[in-house]
């Protein structure tokens, strides 16, 4: 189970810190990405990041603005956004590849969160 939290509104320039909390023993074995969809639109990769934290993936739009991280001793994954831009604005969703695969496609990840909204004012 995933719950992710942290979005909210912003000027563009401004900065959200997402987090996303997962249950389970085995997280630290996780690949764990963050995906974002804006309205009429298809669900987009954003980041990835290894089980042990060591590698990282981001989408060429993000890359310099946005850094994930994570904490395996709290089960959980950030997505620190900076300088953000009003394209940004789209439900955040986080989700968990229990395989670790580097890189898991979309349809590979096998539990996703909820979502939380981020909004960019211009």
């Amino acid at each position: 189970q995933l719950q992710a939290c942290g979005g909210g509104l912003v000027q563009a320039g401004g900065s959200l810190r997402l987090s996303c909390a997962a249950s389970g023993r085995t997280f630290s074995s996780y690949t764990m990405g963050w995906f974002r969809q804006a309205p009429g639109k298809e669900r987009e990769f954003v980041a990835a990041i290894s089980g042990s934290g060591g590698r990282t993936n981001y989408v060429d739009s993000v890359k310099g603005r946005f850094t994930i991280s994570r904490d395996n001793a709290k089960n959980t994954v950030y997505l620190q956004m900076n300088s953000l831009k009003p394209e940004d604005t789209a439900v955040y969703y986080c989700a968990a590849d229990r395989f670790g695969r580097l890189w898991p496609t979309r349809n590979e990840y096998d539990w996703w969160g909820q979502g939380t909204q981020v909004t960019v004012s211009s």
